[in-house]
């Protein structure tokens, strides 16, 4: 069941959509690890995990945007989070990605954000992106340069604290 007017983004491996019910079980159990969710937004309980999950929701209907749904094009297995987040408080649009576990290190991570920036810039309009790492991230900083990105503040994240704020390429840049 869809629960936004998400679109359906493809690459060569994965599918990026919109939140679906079934993915509510995923989500819950990514965001009570603390070890793995930590820099995302750790939930204490399950309530509040689920809460997250309807924020998600509710990010897409009042921005048009949110985070997709990684799904493994193979297996249809949820593999994480990626896209535009630009909650209340956040400085500016953020491209961001999680993934769950054992999804790790094979590219799915970058390959989800490129093709999501992709869609910022030419479906949204978009004209710049950040990336918001809280320091000690490594995996999710190698990613960001690896994507272009250049390190450009240190901030205070009124959810997350002390935010390393990293600068994506414009679309003129990025787009071929």
């Amino acid at each position: 069941m869809n629960l936004t007017q998400a679109p359906v983004l493809d690459t060569e491996n994965l599918i990026l959509r919109g939140p679906e019910l079934r993915d509510v079980e995923p989500m819950i159990a990514f965001l009570l690890d603390e070890s793995r969710s930590g820099g995302f937004g750790a939930a204490s309980n399950r309530g509040e995990a689920w809460r997250w999950f309807a924020l998600n929701v509710g990010h897409w209907h009042i921005h048009g945007y949110g985070y997709f749904t990684i799904e493994m094009r193979d297996t249809g297995e949820a593999a994480g989070l990626c896209g535009i987040w630009n909650p209340e408080g956040w400085p500016e649009p953020e491209l961001g990605w999680s993934l769950y576990e054992g999804f790790e290190g094979r590219g799915v991570a970058f390959e989800a954000a490129k093709r999501a920036r992709q869609y910022a810039y030419e479906d949204l309009g978009m004209k710049t992106l950040t990336s918001n790492i809280v320091p000690g991230n490594d995996r999710s900083v190698a990613l960001a340069e690896r994507l272009g990105a250049r390190y450009e503040r240190t901030y205070h994240n009124p959810h997350m604290g002390k935010d390393m704020l990293f600068r994506h390429l414009g679309p003129d840049e990025v787009l071929e």
